[in-house]
């Protein structure tokens, strides 16, 4: 694969982290108040957004819309997945290894010619 193919997929992936603290990050706080929330995470936004349009700019220039937002969805699947086991200390079940194999067959026909 060559850099202008790798470099987006590479900055969706910081971007989703960012995305996955600003959504879900919270839970770790439940007595704080919903504004202080909001506030936060609209901070971590800013940087997803940061990362998130050079990506997709940069990605359009090698993959279609559909790809880029195939790609966008199992990099947010594969960053969610760590997340809820490493930070929320929540198990993934087959269920949800189930949804990552429908999404590995949507990136299949997605990127197929």
């Amino acid at each position: 694969m060559a850099w202008p193919m790798i470099f987006p997929v590479l900055l969706l992936c910081a971007s989703n982290v960012f995305m996955t603290f600003a959504w879900y990050g919270q839970f770790r706080f439940p007595n704080v108040p919903i504004w202080q929330l909001v506030v936060a995470g609209w901070g971590l936004a800013f940087f997803e957004y940061c990362l998130a349009v050079p990506a997709n700019h940069f990605g359009h220039q090698v993959y279609s819309a559909a790809q880029l937002k195939t790609i966008q969805e199992i990099v947010t699947l594969l960053v969610f997945a760590v997340f809820s086991v490493t930070y929320l200390g929540e198990a993934l079940r087959w269920n949800h290894v189930a949804a990552f194999a429908c999404l590995v067959g949507a990136a299949y026909f997605s990127f197929l010619k």
